[in-house]
């Protein structure tokens, strides 16, 4: 019982230190809140009486920004000082050191998110919302957004080539999983890629926590994917980064 008490004070001392060295910084900040603004801002302007009905995609888009915006760099960068070796010399777990890092990441993700929600709160009135549906949505898709960005962070090499990658997945998923654009009304042939992305799931959870939905997928299905998906990923990463650690 004391090891594993230890082993979760280390990961919350990592996450904590991954959060005061790299997440509050300007550019950061900006990349997760500016990007998702400016892309809702261009819909917005194309439709400006649903704007509303964005919401979902936006706060899914922002997890998926925040969440990624470091985390995705974080380890291969630390790896390229040498400081996330000597992160291994203390008495934690190789997987106690990625659960902490994957923390800061998923941190970060939520309250960004969480913030454009309160501001959100001062422009439109959800009178569907589900509080608890909501902050749960918030809190699975931040830690399987910033598992996704610790896996590119172990299966590269470069701060630059975890750039191109993360982007190489988020960019397409902002599109194809009903962010902007319902999925129902996408060809089929895309329809089944769009299932195959975590976003979906996510912005398919807000929007039943936020908004009358007509989804044919049940929520707790929705929680299932995501949790099954950072599950997996997390193993993953582990396993990538043991080997690359030699």
């Amino acid at each position: 019982m004391t090891g594993i008490v230890k082993e979760l004070k280390a990961i919350y001392f990592i996450g904590l230190k991954d959060i005061k060295s790299y997440y509050f910084k300007p550019p950061n900040i900006s990349w997760g809140i500016l990007f998702p603004l400016t892309m809702a801002f261009a819909f917005y302007l194309r439709n400006p009486g649903g704007m509303i009905d964005l919401i979902p995609g936006l706060l899914g888009m922002s997890l998926l920004f925040g969440a990624t915006s470091m985390e995705a760099v974080v380890i291969t960068f630390e790896r390229r000082l040498g400081s996330f070796e000597r992160l291994l010399l203390a008495p934690v777990s190789l997987e106690g050191v990625l659960a902490g890092k994957i923390l800061g990441g998923a941190f970060f993700g939520f309250l960004i998110s969480f913030a454009i929600f309160v501001v959100s709160l001062f422009f439109f009135s959800f009178s569907d919302l589900n509080a608890f549906l909501l902050f749960s949505s918030l809190i699975l898709s931040s830690i399987a957004f910033s598992t996704l960005g610790g896996f590119i962070s172990v299966a590269v090499k470069e701060v630059f080539e975890a750039q191109t990658l993360a982007n190489l997945f988020r960019f397409p998923m902002i599109f194809l999983s009903g962010v902007f654009i319902p999925i129902e009304s996408l060809p089929n042939s895309v329809q089944i890629v769009s299932y195959l992305l975590p976003l979906t799931y996510s912005v398919k959870l807000l929007r039943n926590s936020l908004l009358p939905s007509n989804s044919a997928i049940n929520y707790w299905v929705s929680f299932l994917i995501l949790a099954t998906f950072s599950s997996v990923l997390f193993v993953m990463s582990a396993r990538v980064l043991r080997k690359r650690l030699g």
